[in-house]
């Protein structure tokens, strides 16, 4: 990471090949996410809860306390990884500190808030099948803009180290 702090990883091209590799499968959980999703139900609460609690009229069963258990074990290990990263790569970008704050709390919030919604969904109330569509448009538009914040930073890294090796 002291590549990243004092900005030495700009000079040094299998850093930024690193962090573009990492940008690229970055940019496909982004994407795949909004797969999943939409193979899944729609933005409407109407499709979020009968995903959750069933339907009668499409004979669609509830998900299940274990199958609910299984999904979060997994997407609380792998989102605390990938946001992990995420938005300690972002905070090396130029920024205000309280936007970055905001940014980064915002990011782990609106996750955690999309995994919960669903137990809220199964298991509390359908009423709560409105924070589902919220907390993901919310979470993928944190994602989307880190990561294109983070493509911007490195595009501009490697065009000042190119600029560097001329002069």
């Amino acid at each position: 990471m002291k590549y990243m702090e004092n900005g030495s990883f700009q000079n040094n091209p299998l850093m930024r090949l690193t962090l573009w590799g990492t940008f690229v499968f970055l940019t496909g959980l982004w994407v795949s996410n909004f797969g999943m999703y939409f193979s899944r139900m729609s933005l409407s609460p109407a499709s979020v809860a009968a995903y959750y609690r069933g339907s009668e009229e499409t004979f669609q069963e509830g998900r299940t306390f274990g199958s609910m258990v299984e999904s979060s074990h997994g997407h609380f290990a792998m989102m605390a990884m990938v946001l992990l990263v995420l938005t300690h790569l972002y905070l090396f970008v130029p920024g205000p500190r309280r936007l970055k704050a905001a940014f980064v709390g915002g990011t782990f919030a609106a996750a955690f808030l999309s995994e919960a919604s669903g137990w809220l969904v199964r298991f509390v109330h359908p009423a709560f099948a409105i924070l589902k569509p919220v907390a993901f448009l919310a979470s993928q538009a944190f994602l989307g803009l880190m990561l294109g914040l983070l493509a911007a930073f490195l595009i501009r890294a490697g065009r000042r180290s190119v600029l560097r090796a001329v002069e």
